[in-house]
């Protein structure tokens, strides 16, 4: 949780304009970005501090104002609560000193003087009567206006009646432990009188004691928030605009000042400890443990109340929007985000759709009739067709075929979301019927047997690989290490529009080898979010490089094998699975001069360098951590136990299984929790484990054998470079309008067998090529999760930096190029490996 929401969350809501201003502060770092760099500014009030100051002076008038500010709040807070902590202590030796003389066993109604008794009683719970209303309305007196600006915009408003719930809570709940008090029932009918005056007393000294205890809490916590405010912005400010003020200022003024001082601190918890064994004194019978227990269950109440009600109501409200909206979109579409359904908005609710067809008009729900529905009715009915038009000769094959066009057409389409499509597959190879015995004669399974092969085939070591891939990137993205090698490359880039746009593209292109290619633009694009944030929203510069770490993120997927799903498809396949080293050498120089050539395309097109002014990126200058070392060592050691895979076959057996060793470390020691585990891409994980088991029913069945014999006999007459070209320019297109992962599960168990097939086989060297053009397939703004997270990019106006036609000017040619390199270079690479 950033901390602007942080500090939103935890501020008390009656003192939410007396918290440092950190939004406030924030924006005037940026301006003073701008006067370092010497960016003209849009903004007037700022050019007197571009032209004539130094950004450290600016920045500490502000810090000053706000320390200026806390202080004084807390001052008067803390004089406040202290009064009402010694007016409180002094009726409670008052309330202690009545009840002992009550407990005194009376002899006689008359030697009792219930008159005084019941006065002193009733002069104690005036007192605290009278407390409680002042405390509430000087609470209520604070100004709590709300600002455009301010850090708690839109808190105050929306929690203003914090004290009529509560408070209504906590005497529903005073009264009900209000029984710990012991009341001796007597034979008098006067001594009534004089406990019912007590036994009032006695909740409210336990409701002022309450309310005090919370209040100092909240009092402490307002220091801590604010101490950590001011460390966080002072870091931002020496981050941004290169300074070294953090430690000096919090050294010399903040700890300073007297809400941050040690002694003061004490003083607190002093008055926070009284409150806890008067407590224990009067409630627990001196049972401090137990009085500590309570507060802080009344503490936490009240900071559930206060906190999360609110938050809670509006995730309530659109849950049940998401439920009710149920069939508003056909299953898996993507609804409208700008209908979402907001707080004080009205339920959506969709008219039934009226048919009408020559018996009658009928009503039919309004989700049943979509754009998607027909659809699925085309290919539900292609579907049903290819089952009984009879193409192939056996019926397992006619079935296969049917399963086959039925997925790919519902992959191609999206008109079920992919992984849901991936999940029909297990389901329709059972009762289809499609596996066959390996052995011949083949025999056609029963559906139990059938249903063993199925799932053995979608849970192998390739989904373990990609398991261990995904935790790795977890560990790296968690202990942010991968922004620390981005940040410091690009560091060193300087300020030249040409070496920062390669720059990037270098960084992107080894995030994605590293910690994937949907990952890597995410991280990619927040560390330029400083450079694109001084720069004009329709500057060159900044189409040039978003697009460009979206095409170096496409190559990058391409890099190592756990880079994309499709490359670890693609390993699925191959046999012998290539080696980690064995991939490096081939793909390494085709994405060194790949990158080289769009970059080289992107300075033609777009021309960066004309009238601009790039902010240089700062390196992270934290120290490393030990748990970052211990990352950094697992993650090498796997990499480097997954090139040497094939000598150490006869240990390991497969990469999969070295791929349990950072799971089992990086989970077993907590770096990686159990959150973590959930947030892992499973949709990946299903789609990659639907398309392993749609591989081997389309081989099992016979299905493969039999189009892979009548591809051949029409490319027999070609040599194995012509077949390389054919195949690897057909996946690139159609690549580009179906996912990477989607083309790749499809057409590469097809491509290994053609080259089975062949008189000269060489399986693999097709299979490598297909892959990487799979990673190349990036003319459209569909074509993979770069290009898709490129495109919606926006400026900070809400408009999008780039359009479809720049995919097409700059993505189309890319991919040419990017083919290119791999029916050359990297089929030299290929053959040089032995493929």
């Amino acid at each position: 949780m950033k901390f602007s929401h942080s500090l939103q969350f935890n501020a008390v809501p009656d003192w939410s304009n007396h918290y440092i201003a950190y939004s406030a502060l924030k924006k005037i770092i940026y301006q003073l970005e701008k006067a370092v760099h010497h960016i003209p500014s849009g903004d007037a009030e700022s050019r007197p501090l571009i032209q004539h100051e130094d950004p450290e002076a600016v920045f500490t008038r502000a810090l000053d104002v706000e320390l200026e500010k806390i202080t004084s709040f807390y001052v008067l807070k803390e004089k406040e609560l202290f009064e009402e902590v010694d007016q409180l202590l002094k009726d409670a030796a008052e309330f202690e000193e009545a009840a002992g003389d009550d407990r005194r066993p009376p002899t006689h109604a008359s030697e009792r003087a219930p008159s005084e008794d019941a006065g002193r009683f009733a002069r104690v719970r005036s007192r605290s009567v009278r407390s409680t209303r002042s405390r509430q309305s000087t609470e209520d007196g604070i100004d709590d206006s709300d600002d455009e600006g301010n850090e708690q915009t839109g808190l105050t408003s929306s929690r203003r009646r914090r004290r009529s719930l509560p408070s209504a809570m906590m005497a529903s709940t005073d009264l009900t432990a209000s029984t710990d008090f012991t009341r001796r029932h007597s034979l008098f009918y006067d001594d009534y009188a004089e406990q019912a005056v007590l036994f009032s007393s006695g909740i409210m000294l336990k409701k002022r004691m309450i309310n005090l205890y919370v209040q100092l809490c909240e009092l402490k916590s307002y220091v801590q928030l604010n101490r950590t405010g001011f460390s966080k912005v002072l870091k931002k400010f020496d981050k941004i605009v290169d300074r070294n003020l953090r430690y000096r200022y919090l050294d010399t003024f903040v700890d300073t000042a007297y809400p941050f001082r040690r002694d003061t601190a004490k003083g607190l918890e002093e008055r926070i400890s009284k409150m806890v064994q008067t407590y224990a004194a009067i409630i627990t019978n001196g049972d401090a443990e137990t009085a500590l227990r309570d507060l802080r269950s009344h503490l936490r109440e009240h900071v559930v109340w206060e906190r999360n009600t609110v938050w809670r109501e509006l995730i309530g409200m659109e849950r049940r929007a998401e439920a009710a909206s149920l069939g508003h979109t056909l299953l898996g579409r993507e609804t409208d985000h700008q209908m979402t359904r907001l707080q004080g908005d009205e339920e959506i609710v969709l008219p039934p759709r009226i048919v009408r067809t020559p018996f009658g008009s009928f009503a039919c729900p309004a989700w049943l009739l979509t754009t998607t529905t027909p659809t699925l009715v085309v290919i539900l009915a292609i579907f049903v067709a290819l089952l009984y038009y009879p193409i192939m000769e056996q019926p397992e094959q006619q079935n296969c075929l049917a399963l086959l066009v039925f997925v790919s057409l519902l992959w191609a389409t999206e008109a079920l979301p992919l992984f849901v499509t991936s999940l029909t597959i297990p389901f329709l190879c059972v009762v289809l019927r499609v596996f066959r015995n390996a052995d011949e004669p083949h025999r056609r399974l029963t559906s139990k047997e059938a249903t063993g092969a199925v799932f053995a085939a979608m849970w192998t070591p390739v989904i373990m690989l990609l398991l261990g891939g995904f935790t790795l990137a977890a560990a790296l993205s968690k202990c942010g290490i991968d922004k620390r090698i981005a940040t410091f490359v690009l560091s060193k880039a300087g300020t030249r529009p040409k070496t920062v746009l390669i720059a990037n593209m270098a960084v992107a292109a080894v995030a994605s080898m590293l910690i994937s290619n949907v990952a890597a633009p995410v991280l990619c694009f927040g560390i330029i979010e400083p450079m694109l944030r001084n720069l004009p929203s329709d500057s060159a510069m900044s189409k040039a490089v978003i697009i460009g770490i979206a095409l170096a993120s496409n190559i990058g997927g391409m890099l190592s094998p756990i880079a994309s799903p499709q490359n670890v498809v693609a390993i699925g396949i191959m046999d012998p699975p290539p080696s980690w080293g064995q991939w490096f050498f081939i793909v390494i120089p085709v994405g060194i001069i790949s990158l080289v050539l769009i970059w080289l395309l992107l300075l033609l097109t777009f021309r960066p360098g004309r009238g601009t002014t790039i902010v240089p990126v700062r390196p992270v200058r934290d120290r490393f951590t030990g748990v970052q070392w211990f990352v950094s060592v697992v993650t090498l050691a796997t990499i480097a136990l997954w090139c040497a895979s094939h000598s150490l076959e006869h240990v390991f057996g497969d990469m999969g299984v070295i791929a349990i060793l950072p799971i089992v470390l990086f989970f077993g020691v907590g770096i990686l929790t159990k959150e973590d585990f959930n947030n892992f891409p499973w949709t990946i994980i299903i789609l990659a484990a639907g398309g392993l088991s749609l591989g081997k029913a389309v081989n099992s069945s016979g299905l493969l054998h039999a189009v892979t014999q009548a591809i051949t006999a029409r490319v027999q007459d070609y040599s194995l470079y012509g077949i390389l070209v054919v195949f690897s320019s057909l996946i690139l297109v159609i690549a580009t309008f179906i996912s990477h992962t989607v083309a790749a599960l499809i057409i590469l168990p097809l491509v290994d067998n053609v080259g089975r097939g062949l008189d000269d086989p060489h399986p693999n060297l097709l299979v490598m090529a297909g892959v990487l053009m799979c990673s190349a397939a990036m003319g459209l703004p569909t074509s993979g999760f770069p290009n898709m997270t490129a495109i919606m990019k926006e400026d900070p106006t809400g408009q999008r930096y780039l359009q479809v036609s720049h995919f097409i000017r700059v993505g189309v040619p890319s991919s040419v190029l990017t083919l290119v390199v791999v029916v050359t270079v990297g089929h030299v690479a290929m053959t040089l490996t032995g493929m």
